[in-house]
């Protein structure tokens, strides 16, 4: 290995390593302040929905509806499924429903994180704390690793998918447990 291969590879670990690294200080930081915060009970959104638990449950619902489109749309663009032909409106769409998916899941969290707190109940309110911090993490590295040149192809679908099963495991812990044991729908 020449001296200028070695020194581009050990500058690909050091920006992957500082990514994952920023990424785990954003969950970090969002768990502990969940943790050692005071929750405050109150309300914060209500909109049209009959409480701020039913707001929290369409919105999140929706961030991953759109998180949905965002993974076939990425399966799309990168050719994994679909024809070779992509629409020109593809890519903004897919850029689109990912802002739209970030803004809608803020509330939620941030009701979460200031009213609640991080529960620690039972082992499915744990969980989706945990993952609910992860999830912002991971979006953050992902932004990151969107932003950034000369990493390994693999780094955005691996941080996409992070982000994404991050999301639905922190919808799963909530909006639809709620919709299945509050509202009986079966999604289960």
């Amino acid at each position: 290995m020449s001296a200028s291969t070695a020194r581009a590879s050990s500058s690909t670990q050091s920006k992957v390593l500082g990514i994952a690294t920023a990424g785990a200080a954003v969950a970090l930081f969002l768990g502990v302040y969940g943790r050692v915060h005071d929750p405050t009970g109150e309300t914060v959104v209500q909109s049209v929905f009959s409480g701020q638990l039913q707001f929290k449950v369409w919105s999140a619902t929706l961030a991953v509806a759109l998180a949905l489109f965002q993974l076939y749309s990425s399966l799309w663009m990168w050719g994994k499924v679909g024809d070779d032909t992509r629409p020109a409106w593809l890519g903004d769409a897919h850029r689109i429903s990912g802002v739209a998916a970030f803004l809608f899941s803020l509330p939620v969290a941030y009701h979460c994180l200031w009213s609640l707190g991080f529960a620690e109940t039972n082992t499915r309110a744990v969980l989706h704390s945990v993952v609910g911090c992860v999830f912002y993490g991971a979006f953050a590295a992902k932004v990151l690793v969107l932003r950034s040149r000369g990493l390994p192809r693999q780094t955005l679908p691996i941080v996409g998918g992070l982000t994404f099963a991050a999301l639905v495991l922190a919808w799963l812990t909530s909006s639809a447990w709620f919709l299945t044991n509050d509202l009986g729908v079966p999604i289960f």
